[in-house]
């Protein structure tokens, strides 16, 4: 597990804190040249390719990498299998793979949430973005459309999240330039 603590972050200070689920390094790779292809002609901010397990929460720094740990213990190896390329109505769902709701899948999210005391105001829907921004419909479709032509295959992808990341993500920053990793894990 590397830790990595910022020097301008206090004990007392609370930031918004993530935890992603990290795909395999060819899935990150792939997932990568696919994003880059829909900024190429949608723009929108570069991020890392995840699969968001539990959503922004603000905490402090100690606090979140504790939560962080003791959650990440009780999580195994899992497989996230794609079911769609979607489009949402939230900047950061603009474009997605929808992820099928696997018990895996919901687990994980659900312990995670339950280490950092997460209530979800809706449904959890795991998925990973592909493109950020404020599109209009029919810009979605079209990168949606661009997406399935650009790798066929991504709609029905499958593959293991082994790595837990612990991010710093602050809502209001929409280059997302601010968000960090803080720590990550290997899962067993």
């Amino acid at each position: 597990m590397d830790t990595k603590i910022s020097a301008t972050t206090t004990e007392t200070e609370k930031n918004a804190y993530s935890v992603w689920a990290i795909p395999t390094k060819n899935v990150t790779e792939r997932l990568k040249k696919l994003m880059l292809n829909l900024r190429s002609e949608f723009d929108g901010p570069e991020f890392e390719p995840h699969v968001t397990v539990v959503g922004a929460i603000q905490l402090t720094q100690s606090d979140a990498i504790h939560n962080f740990n003791l959650a990440c213990q009780g999580v195994k190896p899992y497989t996230a299998t794609v079911n769609s390329v979607s489009t949402g109505i939230f900047r950061s769902q603009c474009v997605y793979l929808l992820l099928h709701p696997s018990n895996e899948v919901l687990e994980a999210s659900a312990h995670c949430s339950r280490h950092f005391g997460y209530l979800r105001s809706s449904p959890y829907m795991p998925h990973a973005s592909l493109l950020y921004g404020d599109l209009t419909e029919e810009e979605k479709q079209r990168a949606k459309q661009k997406a399935e032509a650009f790798d066929a295959g991504v709609s029905s992808l499958s593959f293991q999240i082994s790595r837990l990341a612990l991010y710093k993500t602050d809502t209001e920053d929409k280059t997302l330039k601010s968000w960090e990793k803080i720590a990550d894990y290997d899962l067993l």
